[in-house]
């Protein structure tokens, strides 16, 4: 399959590559038992171009339905949905309609986003222009937004949200379209295989809440952007966080560094000096009694401090039943180091009596808040709890999480690019992490063992 790098699906800095569409294709190839080559293509034609070449057998990058390409191709199930909407730069003159365009307007070439505007040329704008660009994909566009290079760009909603959190200055002029499906690319033509393949594939994730649990997993802690929050912690990254890296680094353990330092922002904002009114304190608010469990002498001291709040962190992890999977311990932890483990305990026997799935995140952090209602928490063991705090505690980590990481990788990407204008093809073929992703359908399998058949048969295997 080809792909192009896109919010949905990219390479991290292993070259692996990670995303939603990306769990979504590997469990695809996994039902379809067959081998998952991706290839990374620089623009949305060549993605088209291969389909068309029968250089790849579908296409999955987060892209729109666009029924102005269904003479050739046809699309899978919707898995999401955006909003198409003009972009400008904060501190600029927002315009309210294409009439009110005046500068550099900028759009990646082949994008659904060209149909879009040609029919607002044909219905109220005939002055409307705008350039394409084969070389520059949405993210690179709003980069360059950014920095004052164009004036203006379109980007789907789910692009846009992600970037902000990178680029705080980007905002939404005007909303360009209606809510758009995102949806997969095959060949138009008479083999109804993989297409069928796909209905049923899609089908059975619903039923069994694999779509839903992916899409908490990356949607759902994105929205509710604060710019004055956002801007705050951009400047941190440049100028407080090149001291507190090493020490994030070396007491990180199995997790990532830069989730050790979102953790610690969102406990002191990287002050190691932090005091709060209840008596916690230092870089990661350790308590009086989690420093002497954790052997930390001066809680104002920043590695102490780190390392301290790493192993107490560690041993909630542990501590957690062996059923939660593996991706979601750490947001359990992270729960349970805010408000107590027993009143996470709570929290799960709770999401149980209500027939949610304790050991499921997405059910589990939607019972929080009752935690703090008499009409709940009288019935628990360990009573009440500020379960709103310890759910807002968590998405504001992931959130500055998805900050940091998506900061410094386009710091990495823009010291790789210069000097080169257009991107390169890659091809990930069986990669280390494709190995590690748990498919939770090996029951299923044997149910569309004709259309497996029929597939293999048509891609020569």
């Amino acid at each position: 399959m080809s792909t192009i790098n896109s919010p949905l699906i990219s390479l991290n800095s292993k070259n692996e590559p990670t995303g939603f569409d990306y769990e979504l294709i590997k469990r695809f190839a996994d039902y379809l038992g067959v081998k998952l080559v991706i290839k990374f293509r620089p623009n949305i034609k060549q993605l088209f171009d291969d389909l068309e070449n029968d250089k790849a057998d579908f296409l999955a990058a987060g892209l729109i339905y666009n029924k102005d390409r269904l003479n050739q191709t046809r699309t899978g199930p919707a898995y999401a949905s955006v909003i198409q909407q003009l972009v400008y730069r904060k501190g600029t003159t927002r315009p309210h309609s294409f009439g009110d365009l005046k500068g550099k307007f900028i759009i990646t070439a082949g994008s659904a986003h060209i149909s879009e505007l040609k029919r607002w040329k044909e219905k109220s704008y005939p002055e409307l222009t705008w350039e394409e660009t084969p070389h520059k994909n949405t993210q690179q566009l709003l980069e360059q937004l950014s920095e004052g290079k164009i004036d203006y760009t379109i980007s789907d909603s789910l692009s846009l949200a992600l970037q902000q959190r990178i680029h705080p200055n980007l905002a939404v002029a005007f909303d360009v379209s209606e809510e758009n499906p995102l949806t997969w690319y095959l060949k138009r033509n008479s083999d109804y295989s993989l297409y069928s393949a796909m209905l049923d594939f899609f089908s059975m994730l619903t039923e069994n809440g694999i779509t839903s649990r992916l899409q908490e997993k990356y949607f759902s802690h994105i929205g509710s952007f604060d710019y004055f929050d956002t801007i705050s912690f951009i400047r941190a990254i440049d100028k407080l966080l090149p001291t507190y890296q090493p020490i994030f680094q070396q007491y990180a353990g199995s997790l990532d560094w830069q989730l050790v330092a979102a953790i610690a922002w969102q406990e002191s904002h990287w002050d190691p000096q932090a005091t709060s009114p209840t008596g916690v304190r230092g870089l990661m608010m350790l308590t009086r009694p989690t420093a002497e469990w954790a052997g930390v002498h001066d809680r104002l001291d920043p590695e102490e401090s780190v390392k301290g709040g790493m192993a107490y962190l560690g041993y909630l992890m542990e501590r957690l039943p062996k059923t939660i999977p593996e991706d979601e311990r750490i947001w359990f932890a992270l729960a349970a180091y805010n408000m107590g483990y027993g009143h996470l305990l709570d929290a799960r026997k709770l999401t149980a009596a209500q027939k949610g799935n304790p050991d499921s995140w997405l059910d589990v952090k939607t019972r929080l808040p009752l935690l703090s209602k008499k009409k709940y928490y009288a019935n628990t063991t360990y009573g009440y709890a500020r379960g709103y705090e310890a759910y807002r505690y968590v998405e504001n980590i992931r959130r500055y999480y998805l900050s940091l990481e998506g900061y410094l990788r386009a710091k990495t990407n823009r010291r790789k690019a210069e000097g080169s204008e257009a991107p390169t093809d890659t091809t990930i073929i069986n990669t280390p992490q494709a190995e590690k992703v748990k498919t939770d359908m090996a029951d299923i399998e044997s149910n569309h063992a004709e259309n497996n058949n029929k597939f293999k048969s048509q891609i020569g295997e």
